[in-house]
């Protein structure tokens, strides 16, 4: 199995799922040099369709994921799946998006239409927003200034524990059942900020709290930290998807195929507090 994405928040706990499974695991990364215990790294760059036929030899089964940095993904995600197609691929489980049957023009969509055309068997796994936005992209907010600054107004949001997509990719890898199939992550609960931050003044012991700000307050501070514009857009959009109420959904499939509750948010934040002190 080849897994993309491996040290990120998904693909970590997800190679040491399918190690334990007793899977045979290829650790994709550009320089394929580094590869956790029971693995074997292999070189794979999206942007060097060189890379591709080689990493994928032999290889039955892809975890797939669209890096943040690539938004080209006709010119990068494409040529990847034409290469799993040509090398035999058995199986794709690709970790797309929640809602995005509903957006065609989103790139996660434009990579689930490649995987349809191409006939390589998958699964689509659309989760919810990832908890880990809150210890990765907010976490200085949080740690630094005692708030979380995101413009999702009072809107609802049903928050996922990447390690719980991750539990959930590697069934869908390691067993058999999943071809064909799509699957909407979410946790049991969806929250507003506010609800967020309370959670984490319980948590931590001091105060957090949800400022409510707009999304022009919202960009404006993430432009004086020098982040590009396009990425401020996307999280801005991002958002304001939870401030017109769309992202609120809650799906029993996460529960159905752990066969135990998805991991809550205040479990989330104790396992992670050390990161916002």
């Amino acid at each position: 199995m080849l897994v993309t994405g491996a040290t990120g928040n998904v693909g970590a706990p997800l190679v040491e799922h399918l190690v334990a499974g007793g899977a045979q695991v290829l650790v994709a990364s550009r320089e394929g040099t580094r590869a956790p215990a029971g693995t074997r790294a292999v070189r794979f760059d999206f942007e060097n369709p060189a890379t591709h036929a080689p990493a994928l030899e032999r290889v039955e089964k892809v975890f797939l994921l669209r890096p943040p940095a690539i938004s080209d993904v006709k010119r990068h995600l494409l040529p990847v799946v034409r290469a799993a197609k040509e090398a035999g691929v058995r199986h794709v489980v690709f970790l797309s998006l929640l809602g995005v049957e509903k957006n065609p023009r989103m790139p996660h969509a434009h990579v689930e239409r490649f995987l349809l055309e191409a006939g390589v068997p998958y699964t689509f796994l659309r989760p919810s927003f990832f908890m880990q936005n809150l210890s990765t992209t907010h976490r200085d907010d949080i740690r630094e200034h005692g708030e979380i600054f995101v413009p999702a107004g009072k809107g609802r949001t049903g928050f996922i524990d990447a390690r719980d997509i991750a539990a959930v990719a590697a069934r869908t890898l390691l067993e058999a059942g999943h071809e064909g199939k799509a699957y909407d992550l979410t946790g049991a609960e969806a929250l507003t900020y506010a609800e967020v931050a309370a959670l984490f003044t319980e948590v931590l012991d001091r105060p957090i709290r949800y400022p409510e700000p707009g999304a022009l307050r919202f960009a404006a501070r993430w432009y004086r930290r020098k982040q590009p514009l396009a990425f401020i857009a996307v999280m801005t959009g991002i958002y304001t998807v939870c401030r017109l109420g769309l992202a609120g959904t809650v799906t029993p499939e996460t529960q159905t195929l752990l066969g135990r509750a998805p991991i809550s948010m205040r479990q989330f934040i104790q396992d992670h507090q050390a990161c916002w002190r």
